[in-house]
């Protein structure tokens, strides 16, 4: 097996934080205090060549951009999943490791990206990316850089603000902040589209903040959405 990127995994301790941004879009309100317990989360993305293995190994067809140039780098984060493939390639995982892989909830993800710094707007801080000299795409422009390029944050985590949407567990609820749980909230119980987080290379401005929200029906695929896994601690 290779799987070394995935099987990096870094141990996010528990703790309360504050979710959510008083400043940003009004999916992020009302700020609230949330505990999450201590869980394990891949240092990077899932890359090309973790998916490219799972591919042979499994047989399933490749993702929509699959074949394209510029998106094939073995260092890259695999794009083109739709969050039906992304938790399939989850399933697999676990058989092959014996571990139970899924996709981070919402409060996971954003618990982990701010570091371990309570209200951080980035994972860095609060200085803006075009201020710390961050790469956001790959030298051509149109593509996602390879992972790892920028330093990690607090927990040691890359590319939780740039790169690509990364899919999470939950149904997306633009209102679910003002019913959500105090402990480990896990999203809607059901809906049309699951949560995404984190930055994209397609966009103006590819980095996004800790707070910031997205979200796609699960059976979509773009250029801009991959995803990273998550494990109880054992």
């Amino acid at each position: 097996m290779k799987l070394i990127e995935t099987r990096d995994l870094v141990e996010i301790p528990g703790g309360w934080f504050l979710m959510g941004c008083e400043t940003g879009q009004e999916n992020e309100r009302p700020v609230h205090r949330v505990w999450v317990d201590e869980f394990a989360l891949g240092r990077y993305p899932v890359t090309n060549r973790e998916y490219a293995e799972f591919l042979e190994q499994t047989r399933k067809a490749a993702p929509r951009f699959w074949m394209q140039p510029m998106f094939a780098d073995a260092a890259q984060p695999v794009v083109g999943v739709s969050w039906v493939e992304a938790t399939a390639f989850c399933d697999w995982l676990s058989e092959q490791l014996g571990r139970v892989y899924r996709l981070p909830t919402e409060a996971e993800w954003e618990r982990a990206a701010c570091g371990g710094t309570d209200g951080a707007l980035y994972p860095w801080g609060d200085t803006p990316p075009w201020e710390m000299g961050f790469i956001g795409r790959g030298e051509a422009k149109d593509r996602p850089a390879r992972v790892g390029v920028n330093p990690p944050n607090g927990f040691g985590l890359h590319d939780m603000s740039e790169g690509v949407h990364e899919w999470c567990s939950d149904y997306y609820d633009p209102r679910y902040y003002a019913h959500s749980p105090e402990r480990n909230p896990q999203g809607a119980a059901s809906g049309e589209r699951r949560s995404s987080r984190g930055g994209s290379w397609r966009h103006r401005i590819q980095f996004s903040r800790c707070a910031a929200r997205s979200s796609l029906p699960p059976v979509y695929q773009y250029t801009d959405y991959g995803f990273r896994v998550a494990a109880r601690i054992e």
